[in-house]
């Protein structure tokens, strides 16, 4: 029989004491009632990814679960389900992805019923998020098998049964889940999540903490919706990377920070002529010490931002 243990220290990370779960390899910290967090390692997706980079998570109300983000492969859904199991026999209601990326999302099928009698739980997610799952399934795929080889096997696709265009309240019994559906930012799929009962907010990947901030999608945009989040109601808030903090408007200061700095020197490049090649190598030079994973996350900003910003 393989047990869950529960250890006894409490510990803080970045203004926040919770207590540690381990399951096997599998590690849950308790960030606050009924809210459990499991933090992936700050790996890049082209070095050394194994689909365990993100945070994922659940909440536990009394009449079921919510699952935010899933993970980047089957392997990585069946080890949170196997820790949900551990936690509480409730049925797991809804499956929340924050956005389309692969480390959140390959999770999913985990959730599927094993059986007839086995309840399916909603998968929700932004309004563009199925499209967007369609638009790069083939890509993703081939993504899958050439990083995870045997644990791509199973881990396919399952898109949202329930869209969120604004703003969507979920009941979890004892607890209401505010889902809000953001333009875009991050990606063009993005929403987060406030548990009501907890003040815990699920930033998805609107906010990083530790590792570099990534944009795809609108970079404006995302500096815009970070400036938004600075009013939320939150009590502590679980960033998409990084750890968990009640110190949340320090963390979204800093990212709005580098992406600030990255925007300014990014246009500066471009009216004096300076090439996207060479702007790879100077932008946001001043935030190089303060992030993980600066080099390639950033050089890979620079990609996406400058053709865009050639056009303004």
């Amino acid at each position: 029989m393989r047990i869950l243990m529960i250890t006894m220290s409490l510990f803080s990370i970045m203004g926040c004491t919770h207590a540690q779960i381990q399951h096997e390899n599998f590690a849950l910290e308790t960030v606050a009632e009924g809210v459990y967090v499991h933090h992936g390692q700050h790996l890049d997706i082209d070095t050394g990814y194994q689909g365990d980079i993100c945070n994922i998570g659940f909440i536990v109300g009394s009449k079921g679960v919510a699952v935010i983000d899933s993970g980047g492969s089957l392997k990585v859904g069946e080890q949170l389900h196997a820790a949900i199991r551990k936690v509480t026999k409730l049925p797991v209601l809804y499956v929340i992805n924050t956005h389309v990326h692969p480390d959140h999302i390959y999770g999913n099928a985990a959730f599927l019923p094993k059986t007839a009698n086995e309840p399916k739980p909603e998968f929700v997610g932004h309004e563009k998020l199925g499209h967007a799952m369609d638009l790069r399934s083939e890509q993703y795929t081939k993504l899958n098998e050439r990083l995870l080889h045997e644990d791509a096997k199973g881990s396919d696709l399952v898109k949202p049964t329930l869209a969120v265009t604004s703003t969507l309240e979920l009941d979890l019994g004892d607890r209401l889940l505010v889902v809000t559906a953001h333009p875009p930012a991050h990606t063009n799929t993005d929403i987060s999540l406030l548990d009501s009962k907890t003040g815990t907010l699920f930033a998805g990947d609107l906010l990083f903490i530790t590792r570099t901030p990534v944009v795809e999608g609108d970079i404006k945009g995302l500096i815009a919706e970070i400036i938004k989040l600075k009013s939320s109601p939150a009590k502590q808030v679980v960033p998409g990377h990084g750890p968990v903090t009640k110190d949340w408007l320090a963390a979204l200061t800093d990212a709005e920070r580098y992406l600030t700095v990255l925007l300014s020197d990014v246009r500066t490049n471009i009216k004096r002529n300076i090439s996207m090649e060479k702007t790879m190598d100077t932008a946001a030079e001043s935030e190089r010490n303060k992030w993980q994973l600066f080099e390639i996350a950033n050089r890979r900003n620079v990609n996406t931002i400058y053709p865009v910003l050639e056009w303004e």
